[in-house]
Formats: structure tokens, sequence, C-alpha cells
């Protein structure tokens, strides 16, 4: 009975001690010693549940307030622009006038909602007809005032 014992004992080491190089290997620990997988392995663990929460909160954060998509349409006379955001965006819509305004546009005709969602179609002129103006510059002139409006918004 003694020897069952010692021979049980013997293949608890056997696997434990595999078990433990199985950890080893799984946290990238160059230790030894049991004590020190141990604590590597603790540190590994506790490394990859810090980056689980930042990519969590990282996905909360882009699914919680996503950027308006811009669209710029070149006209005869001027632009047709469309705004929209899944979010109302309170103050928003200033952004987009100052925007325009930069630019030296001038909206001959709007429509705006801010009910639930964020939506601006409008039709925008060049003030005086003078200077050569492109859709990109528009939309681009709008993308940095919707990043700067956002970064007031978190400030």
């Amino acid at each position: 009975m003694a020897s069952r014992n010692g021979g049980s004992n013997a293949s608890t080491r056997t696997a434990l001690s595999r078990k433990m190089q199985q950890l080893r290997s799984a946290t990238h620990s160059s230790a030894v010693s049991e004590e020190s997988i141990l604590k590597d392995a603790s540190r590994y663990i506790q490394e990859l549940k810090e980056k689980v929460e930042k990519l969590i909160e990282d996905v909360e954060n882009s699914y919680q307030d996503p950027l308006p998509v811009i669209k710029v349409k070149t006209l005869k006379k001027g632009f047709k622009v469309k705004v929209f955001s899944e979010n109302s965006n309170p103050g928003l819509l200033v952004s987009m006038l100052e925007a325009f305004d930069e630019l030296g546009l001038d909206v001959v005709d709007a429509r705006v909602s801010t009910t639930n969602t964020f939506l601006l179609e409008a039709m925008v002129t060049k003030e005086g007809g003078s200077g050569r103006i492109d859709d990109q510059a528009v939309e681009q002139a709008l993308a940095q005032a919707i990043r700067k409006w956002k970064q007031q918004q978190q400030d």
C-alpha cells in the first residue's frame, strides 16, 4: 500500500511539473521556481485584464458617439451638403454654420433636424462668386469643425 501512495505522489508531482511548464510557456515566463512562475502568471493575467478593460472601453466609446457622416456634392452654383449623426449633438449646427462662414459660403437653403438625430441638408454658394473652392475643401472644413466641436464637448 505504501508503494501505491509513493507512486501516486510521484505521478502527481510529474503532472504538476508538466502543468507548471505549460503555465510558464503560456505566460512567457523565464522563471524556474514554481513560486516565480506563479508570480509571473499572476502579473500576466493582470496585464491581460487591463488590456481587455481598455479594449472594452475603446469599443464602448466608439459605439457611444460615432462621428457625423459628411457628404458634399458640387452643383452649378455651389454645393449640396449633408451632415448626419445618430445623436442630436447640441451645438453642432453652430459649428457647421461657422465652417461655412469661414469658407465664405452663404447658406441659401437648409433643412435641419436635431430631434434624436442630427441632420443638416444645405445648399450653399460662394459669397460674391470669387475664388475657387471644391467639394473636398468643403468636406475637409466641415470635418475639422466636427473634430473641434467634439474636442470642446470632451473638455
